[in-house]
Order: structure tokens, then C-alpha cells, then sequence
């Protein structure tokens, strides 16, 4: 296990890891771009957090769970951590931490994930709920974190998250990871979230597959992936996801 508490070299950031959590701290807010479930979308924020939460392994579905959001906040709270927060949450084991970095010249760009693979899933496939929201969220889940001292555009922002987007899926198929629904070549988990936060540094205005930051991203979030998984599989992937 990865017991981490540092200073990061760029963004006036610590980094802190448990077995309960991932937690990125800035000095001062950053801005940040995100499908998280605690204020997720455009924002800005003092922390990041990934956190890890029991699989609900309880039959009695008329037992009401706090939504996802408030279990966040409650965590959170518990913690004492000032300033607004990014919040994303997972029943990946803490094990699974991984963390890769990238430089060229200036620029610092690195992925911070955790990974469990139980809960594959192939783009396309069949939604397990009939319905557009659901509080249900299965085991297994993909959640990457990813950060640069360079100061992306909102649309660099966005490239960024499609870069991370297809690499994980580059990983998903070197590794031959199956969807459970089509049996097909899973593209990631059906409960992925994704983070990138951004700096004051360079102005960088394009994260494609034809430029360095692109490059950049890309390389960062696979080796941390790679990593990452070659670990569950050589233990046998159970216990992690």
C-alpha cells in the first residue's frame, strides 16, 4: 500500500494517500475540469478528493443510502479540509494507487488513479438501469486524476479528458479486459470518473494526439494504468476491484 504525504513540485499541491483516500490540496484554488459527482463540470477548487467507500453488498432494497454527493461532503467535513472541493469516490482497494509524471522543458504533467476492473464495461453496451440517474453505483471503477503547471484553455481542458479517455482504453485492450454484458473488448468501467486540473505556467491552448501535451497526457496516464493493472493480474485481480 502506498502510504504517500508530499509536496508536489508544481502547483503549491500536497498529495496524501490512505487507504481511504486520495487527496490533492492546493494553496491556493486551481481550475479544474471534471465528470465528478461533487461538483464536477468547470470550477474552481482548493482539493481534490477520491475516496474510497464500501461495496454495498445489501439485498434489502427498500434501505435508503445518503446520494453519493452528501457522502462526499460528510467525508469531507470529518477531515477538515478548507476551500471548495472536487470530489470523486471509488470500491477500488487503495492498492491499486498509481502515479506517472511527464516533462518537457517547464512543463510537469501527472496521472494519479486508482483502478478496478470489475465492473467493465464496452461503450454501447446495454445500461444495466432504464432510467437517466441512478444512486446505485456498481464496484470497479476507473478514476483518473491528471494535472499540469501549464495553464490549458478550457478547450485544451476538454482534449485533455478525450486524450485520458483513449488511453485507458488503449490499456483496456493490451490487457484483454472483457466487457460482462457483450463479452466484447471493454473501452473502461461503467463508473469512471475523470479530473484534470490546470496551472498558471505556459499557455497552452491544444492537447490533440498531434502535439507534446497531448503526447504528454497520454504517456502519463498510461504507464500509471499499466502499472497499475499488471499488479491485479499478477495477483489474481480479485482483491483489488
Amino acid at each position: 500500500m502506498p502510504q504517500l504525504n508530499e509536496n508536489l513540485d508544481f502547483n503549491n499541491a500536497r498529495l496524501e494517500v490512505t487507504d481511504n483516500h486520495v487527496h490533492i490540496n492546493f494553496s491556493e484554488p486551481v481550475e479544474i475540469l471534471s465528470s465528478a459527482i461533487l461538483n464536477g463540470g468547470f470550477t474552481r477548487a482548493s482539493n481534490i478528493v477520491n475516496v474510497k467507500v464500501g461495496q454495498n453488498k445489501n439485498k434489502d432494497s427498500n434501505k435508503i443510502f445518503p446520494p453519493p454527493e452528501v457522502t462526499l461532503q460528510q467525508y469531507i467535513k470529518s477531515k477538515k479540509w478548507e476551500g471548495s472541493s472536487v470530489g470523486i469516490m471509488t470500491a477500488a482497494n487503495m492498492k491499486s494507487f498509481r502515479t506517472s509524471r511527464e516533462v518537457q522543458g517547464s512543463v510537469i504533467v501527472q496521472s494519479f488513479i486508482t483502478l478496478g476492473v470489475s465492473n467493465a464495461r464496452r461503450a454501447g453496451d446495454t445500461a444495466d438501469w432504464k432510467s437517466f440517474n441512478s444512486h446505485s453505483p456498481k464496484p470497479g471503477t476507473i478514476n483518473i486524476i491528471l494535472g499540469t503547471n501549464a495553464r490549458l484553455s478550457k478547450a485544451a481542458m476538454v482534449e485533455a479528458i478525450m486524450i485520458i479517455s483513449e488511453a485507458k482504453t488503449c490499456v483496456m485492450q493490451d490487457f484483454n479486459i472483457l466487457s460482462s454484458v457483450s463479452g466484447k473488448t471493454a473501452t473502461g468501467t461503467g463508473t469512471d470518473s475523470c479530473v484534470v486540473f490546470t496551472g498558471t505556467g505556459e499557455n497552452i491552448d491544444y492537447c490533440g494526439k498531434h502535439v507534446l501535451m497531448g503526447e504528454m497526457v497520454a504517456k502519463a496516464v498510461l504507464k500509471a494504468l499499466k502499472d497499475s493493472l499488471s499488479e491485479i493480474v499478477s495477483w489474481g485481480g480479485t482483491q483489488w476491484i
